[in-house]
């Protein structure tokens, strides 16, 4: 039996992910997607979804920011949340671009759960709820089923084509 032992911090990245391998690449191993952590980390989020989009199965939508200066950044700042250089925000009021990774999840064609995870060191969870599932919903994607190019979706009469083209 093979066993691994995670910190949270370790479970976040692609590289930690491939110990699906080692598996014999079961098929319950899977990615619950939080892009706040990606943030906190500098790792690029929207890449990711790249690189592991068969794997993501549910979805925390859940904003965070980074903010470095002389004096913290991603290892320093232990004091309060509010005062951190990485920190957790209410939805939208963070650095992520959730348009882009709803957009990538849809085109990638990723049936997920999106769900909201609140925290937020300034805003009160009472508003952050209220603004939260229409947030969610504003972002939702329905993937059309036509190609994009096909604005009457009519039927092509290719003898009448032909005829048009002297063919």
């Amino acid at each position: 039996m093979f066993v691994m032992k995670f910190t949270q911090e370790r479970t976040h990245d692609g590289v930690t992910f491939e110990f699906l391998k080692e598996t014999g690449n079961h098929k319950r191993v899977n990615i619950l997607y939080d892009p706040s952590h990606f943030v906190l980390q500098q790792l690029d989020y929207l890449e990711y979804i790249d690189h592991y989009h068969e794997f993501i199965k549910s979805f925390h939508v859940k904003d965070s920011e980074f903010r470095p200066n002389g004096k913290k950044g991603a290892f320093g700042g232990y004091g309060d949340w509010i005062d951190r250089a990485g920190r957790y925000r209410s939805l939208g009021d963070g650095q992520i671009d959730f348009k882009s990774i709803f957009t990538k999840l849809t085109e990638y064609g990723c049936d997920v759960w999106a769900v909201m995870e609140w925290e937020c060191c300034i805003k009160s969870p009472e508003q952050g709820a209220r603004e939260g599932a229409p947030f969610i919903q504003s972002h939702i994607i329905e993937a059309t089923q036509k190609t994009f190019d096909d604005f009457a979706g009519s039927e092509i009469d290719e003898k009448h084509l032909k005829k048009i083209l002297n063919l």
